[in-house]
């Protein structure tokens, strides 16, 4: 996710709300770490690859202790001198080598086929990578692209970043998308909506209207990575809330001032539960909802957004540098 987002600042503090949090990827609820100065060189969209060595190590592992490594295991073959995507990956999610190796121990199953099944599928998404970057690079060719890395963690992120750099979980991403098909999509939105959040640095006065300016980061990620991989985010959701289209606005425009207390340091739960009713709800949607609804509400904005703008150009980097949600509602002309 991007370095210094500040939609951050609305999701920690509805984690300290007690909010759960995503495993998923997708739904972006992952914060980016604090890894030291050594941050990865962008990279080419020609000759960009995934970086999968620690997960190929890690396989070696598994093959040699016939999947119940021990933590000294994990240590020697799999977090010394791995790579800048563990460091990333370590703090908050794999912690150590001891609780990667419990983890393993009480789910060998869930391991076995990330190795087996999803490694290989990782190494034919190279293409896929390449002709996002390209796109990207070209809708927007003064922004750095970050380096993929592919790793193992504790079952608990399907993926996240530091300065310079996508990490993805690959046992989570493959328990989460089980059909080769399913995956693929899976890592062609990661590739496309996360590194979109890479590029979201200088955005400011989510506070101003919190629901609606998350909504609307993560909406313009959706929306670039539509119109690069030409593929609709999560097409059920999309199907789902354009049924519903008016009824979902006026909830949302309901949730809206209520949202405004989640700037407080101890958020009342009315608030708390209007931001969570579209966002960072994960398998706790309200009944009857797909996750993350505030997504597509976000994009719909920005549809409309982009649609009445004369400068398309100029509405593309309008996604990703803003100062007040509410002119940006405004001069959509959005309902």
């Amino acid at each position: 996710m991007p370095i210094k987002l500040v939609r951050r600042t609305v999701a920690l503090l509805l984690a300290t709300a007690c909010v759960p949090s995503s495993a998923n990827a997708q739904t972006a609820n992952a914060t980016s770490q604090s890894v030291g100065s050594g941050a990865p060189a962008s990279v080419d969209p020609l000759t960009v690859a995934i970086h999968i060595k620690d997960v190929e190590r890690f396989a070696k592992v598994l093959s040699a202790t016939n999947g119940r490594p021990r933590a000294s295991d994990i240590q020697k073959g799999y977090l010394d001198n791995a790579s800048y995507g563990v460091s990333v990956f370590t703090p908050g999610r794999i912690g150590d080598a001891a609780r990667l190796a419990n983890k393993v121990s009480a789910d060998p199953a869930l391991y076995g086929r990330a190795v087996r099944e999803c490694l290989p599928r990782v190494k034919e998404a190279t293409a896929d990578l390449r002709a996002i970057y390209l796109a990207l690079h070209g809708l927007l060719p003064d922004q750095p692209l970050p380096q993929i890395y592919v790793v193992i963690g504790a079952g608990n992120s399907g993926g996240t970043a530091g300065p310079g750099a996508q990490v993805i979980g690959l046992e989570v991403l493959c328990a989460e998308n089980p059909s080769a098909v399913g995956f693929r999509i899976a890592l062609r939105r990661f590739f496309a909506h996360e590194t979109v959040h890479t590029f979201q640095q200088d955005i400011s006065g989510v506070e101003k209207s919190p629901l609606l300016g998350e909504a609307l980061i993560e909406g313009a990620a959706d929306f670039i990575a539509a119109l690069v991989t030409g593929e609709v985010p999560e097409p059920d959701r999309a199907s789902w809330a354009s049924q519903r289209e008016g009824i979902l606005w006026d909830q949302f425009q309901k949730d809206m001032p209520v949202s405004l207390a989640t700037v407080q340091d101890n958020p009342p739960a009315d608030a708390v539960k209007a931001v969570n009713r579209w966002l960072h709800n994960y398998k706790s949607a309200p009944p009857g909802w797909p996750s993350e609804a505030g997504y597509w509400v976000g994009m719909r904005i920005w549809t409309a957004y982009y649609a009445a703008s004369t400068d398309k150009h100029r509405a593309i980097r309008d996604m990703l540098k803003w100062n007040n949600p509410e002119l940006i509602l405004r001069q959509s002309g959005y309902r």
